[in-house]
């Protein structure tokens, strides 16, 4: 329990300092309004395809609202609000109507393996150009990280 507050802590430092300095944006640049910041996710990748993004999008699926309340306590607890937020940018990607942009597939990959997103798919080398933080790798199942996905599906 001590090793997961100390990690938490870590990210969440590692997250306020990464703002510091490195722009020069006011802290009222970096509030935008939600659809500036989907559009700007969605610019980030215009022409970028991916093997794993093929297909109907994630929130096509009817969404398990049992499977989405798991994945909203998974977000919380794994600390992804730290760097994600819905309807506006944190220090990555906004995550409002992610379901309706990218498949299950790509979305569960990102959250399994993002390290290895990083290296291989032409999408997540895209938005890497664009947000200083790489994504951590928080050691999800696959239910799990299909939990999350839900989660995702009902936040819209």
């Amino acid at each position: 329990m001590r090793c997961r507050a100390t990690y938490l802590l870590l990210i969440t430092a590692t997250a306020a300092l990464s703002g510091c300095g490195s722009k020069s944006e006011t802290p009222a640049a970096t509030e935008q309004p939600a659809a500036t910041a989907q559009a700007q996710d969605t610019a980030a990748a215009p022409a970028t395809t991916s093997p794993y993004d093929a297909g109907p999008r994630a929130g096509q699926q009817a969404m398990n609202a049992g499977m989405a309340a798991k994945g909203e306590k998974l977000f919380t607890a794994k600390g992804c609000v730290v760097c994600h937020g819905f309807g506006k940018v944190i220090t990555c990607p906004d995550l409002k109507g992610v379901s309706m942009r990218r498949t299950a597939t790509w979305l569960e990959q990102q959250i399994l393996h993002p390290e290895v997103m990083v290296k291989q798919d032409p999408i997540t080398r895209e938005l890497r150009t664009h947000y200083s933080l790489p994504m951590t790798n928080q050691g999800l199942t696959p239910d799990e990280a299909r939990a999350v996905i839900e989660f995702l599906k009902k936040k819209g």
